[in-house]
């Protein structure tokens, strides 16, 4: 069982920048891929990015130039830099993680952009 807790969530005005962290109850190194999701309600959950063991990353399309996923082996934790934010960004963004072909997923965190 793996536990993420996700912080960092919040309001930010239309072309800020925010940092969420997705701290992981196991070593990064052991995990097959991490990665972060985003639900809008009524809409299904989507790829914002992934990151995998080996540390090739996925961006979706919308995001790319914008967001930036890193990781900090030492703190087993993950982290999305956003810049450029847009309102369309504004989701609940989910911490992801894959190990042995399980998914697991933290809590959620919100993230609004508006003026």
């Amino acid at each position: 069982q793996v536990q993420l807790v996700e912080s960092g969530g919040g309001l930010v005005q239309p072309g800020g920048s925010l940092r969420l962290s997705c701290a992981a109850s196991e070593s990064i190194f052991s995990l097959n891929a991490m990665g972060w999701f985003r639900q809008i309600p009524g809409k299904q959950r989507e790829l914002v990015v992934i990151i995998t063991s080996g540390g090739r990353t996925n961006y979706a399309d919308s995001v790319k130039g914008r967001f930036t996923i890193s990781r900090d082996n030492a703190k087993n934790t993950v982290y999305l830099q956003m810049s450029s934010l847009k309102p369309e960004d504004t989701a609940v963004y989910y911490c992801n993680a894959v190990l042995r072909l399980v998914s697991y997923w933290g809590q959620g965190t919100q993230v609004t952009v508006s003026s």
